[in-house]
């Protein structure tokens, strides 16, 4: 459920990230392109990563440490993008939000990464699919 969850929010941030950057290219403006890579890169690609790695090793998906990994990860992989556009529309008085949000992401990556190295990786799991297979 929480790798299903994770692929189908990437799959929804990556064509509104195509959509953004479309814009930008009819537009001939690409004045909040940093803004349309991080949404493309935390929103698509982290998110489509974490939803892969949690489906090829469902014990990591497991408990509430995993559930507030997704959401922190979620979260930040939009606020952060906003918060670059804003900035790059509106001037640093933006700025807090880009701090907020790439705080949750770091946090969110952070615990990515813990539940990666106590799952080992997955290396029992992915063994067993190796010698099956």
């Amino acid at each position: 459920m929480l790798a299903s969850n994770l692929l189908r929010i990437s799959v929804v941030l990556f064509v509104v990230g195509i959509g953004f950057g479309i814009g930008m290219g009819v537009a001939e403006d690409f004045t909040l392109a940093p803004a349309h890579a991080h949404l493309n890169l935390l929103g698509f690609v982290g998110l489509f990563l974490a939803g892969l790695y949690y489906h090829a090793f469902p014990a990591a998906a497991t408990g509430p440490l995993a559930r507030i990994q997704a959401w922190l990860s979620v979260i930040g992989a939009v606020i952060f993008p906003i918060g670059i556009a804003a900035i790059r529309i509106g001037g640093p008085t933006y700025r807090p939000v880009v701090v907020v949000g790439s705080l949750v992401v770091f946090v969110g990556a952070a615990l990515f990464a813990f539940i990666v190295f106590r799952n080992g990786a997955g290396r029992d799991e992915l063994q067993s699919k190796i010698d099956v297979g």
